[in-house]
């Protein structure tokens, strides 16, 4: 395909002004936040968070202009504290001669360590240096808190389709940068692929369009007037595989998916989030321990099989292996999703859990330490201690609990599944106890 320039479409297509820049209106519409501040000239050091191919990069450089600063690319892939070093120096030198501010953008900031990112830390708080860092990475997690609290943090999307579609449009008849010139045409069905394929990632829809335009325009000796369609788009790109990182972001709002959808009973839906992570290379061990962590957490005794199911799901896995044992995966994940729920099991644990914490070592009554020595007896371990199958019913009345804790009630049984019949059987036990009680006093 013939083209002035060696440049990739996507970079020769990089919005030039803000008007150009296509998407993101929650930051970049009037009364918005960036609106507002470019507004007054003012730029503040920010944390641009962000899938791939979304307009991190663009915005930081349209930003950079619009406010009349000296734009500084840095990678955290390529570069360190020595090269910062270089531009801190060049930037106090700007100042001094009365030239423009610096704005450093640090590309994949995640990707730098602590001791890394704390070097920023003096040259943003003084205002030497405006930073604009981009990630794809929850910034909470990744980035450290003196310089998280020192920028703001701008949440960019993924690109709606139709933004996609408009700059898909752009690229096709565009004859200065993009392939206006070649009088590229593009099939329905092939344009619908190609925005669906980019998963809200310019960069990727540009790619794709700029590989499958290499190939139409080559089956035409005049090189114009091509037309692409589906196969020839599925010939460029031939699979593209789910965007999913492991370590990211995205695993953990899949797996938030996946255990919400099972907790509120829709079978459908979790089988969907369980496909969509093991399609896109999720170990299943670790989808089935979130399931067995999910039996006790969410299902707990409304259902005591829902343990053993998702426990025997793992075996059955690693016995069959892929793709045989992600069936019996798919039967607990089902299984879990119409069980009756309950979080009492859960409840319960964190209000004795919270007890263990704040009252500490409390001793144990003695009437309930053992005793298998003669020198523990004579200090009167065990002393008094009621063995229950002696007893009707095997209920005894005695005090289980150190004596700040008296009468501590942890577990709260639902009505719902198994669970109803134990909340009967301890509301049973407990009218029989208080009722002895009374015939005590």
């Amino acid at each position: 395909m013939q083209n002035n320039t060696t440049t990739p479409l996507a970079e020769r297509l990089r919005p030039r002004t803000l008007e150009e820049f296509a998407g993101q209106e929650h930051l970049l519409s009037e009364g918005k936040l960036l609106h507002s501040l470019l507004s007054r000239g003012k730029l503040p050091s920010l944390i641009l968070w962000g899938p791939p191919g979304c307009g991190k990069t663009t915005l930081a450089r349209l930003l950079a202009r619009m406010t009349d600063s000296n734009f500084v690319a840095f990678s955290a892939v390529l570069s360190g504290v020595k090269e910062l070093r270089a531009i801190v120096e060049e930037a106090k030198e700007n100042l001094r001669g009365g030239g423009p501010p610096t704005v450093l953008f640090v590309d994949e900031i995640h990707r730098f360590n602590k001791a890394q990112q704390d070097a920023f830390l003096p040259h943003v708080e003084s205002g030497l240096i405006t930073l604009i860092g981009a990630t794809t990475e929850n910034p909470s997690f990744e980035i450290i808190s003196p310089l998280l609290s020192r920028c703001r943090v701008l949440v960019l999307e993924p690109l709606k389709e139709d933004i996609l579609a408009e700059i898909m449009n752009r690229a096709l008849t565009d004859t200065e940068r993009g392939l206006g010139r070649l009088e590229i045409s593009v099939d329905e069905q092939a344009a619908n692929y190609l925005v669906k394929t980019a998963d809200g990632d310019a960069r990727t829809l540009l790619n794709n369009l700029e590989l499958a335009a290499e190939l139409a325009v080559s089956s035409r000796p005049e090189g114009k007037g091509a037309v692409i369609t589906l196969s020839t788009v599925e010939e460029a790109i031939q699979q593209k595989s789910l965007r999913y990182d492991k370590e990211g972001d995205e695993h953990y709002n899949l797996i938030s998916a996946f255990h919400k959808s099972l907790r509120g009973s829709d079978p459908d839906a979790a089988l969907y989030w369980m496909a969509r992570m093991l399609e896109a290379g999720e170990p299943p061990h670790y989808i089935a321990r979130r399931m067995i962590r999910f039996a006790s957490e969410d299902v707990g005794n409304a259902d005591p099989q829902a343990i053993s199911i998702t426990i025997d799901a793992l075996r059955a896995f690693d016995f069959l292996g892929k793709p045989e044992g992600e069936l019996a995966l798919a039967q607990a994940a089902l299984y879990l999703a119409t069980a009756p729920k309950s979080n009492a099991v859960y409840t319960a644990y964190g209000k004795a859990q919270k007890d263990a914490r704040k009252y500490g070592t409390l001793p144990v009554p003695l009437h309930l330490r053992n005793a298998p020595t003669n020198l523990m007896k004579e200090l009167g371990y065990g002393k008094d201690y009621k063995y229950a199958h002696d007893h009707k019913s095997a209920l005894v009345e005695q005090e289980h609990f150190p004596a700040e804790l008296r009468e501590r009630i942890y577990y709260q049984p639902t009505t719902r599944g198994y669970e109803k019949t134990i909340k009967d059987r301890l509301d049973k036990w407990r009218k029989i106890l208080a009722k002895r009680r009374k015939i005590k006093t």
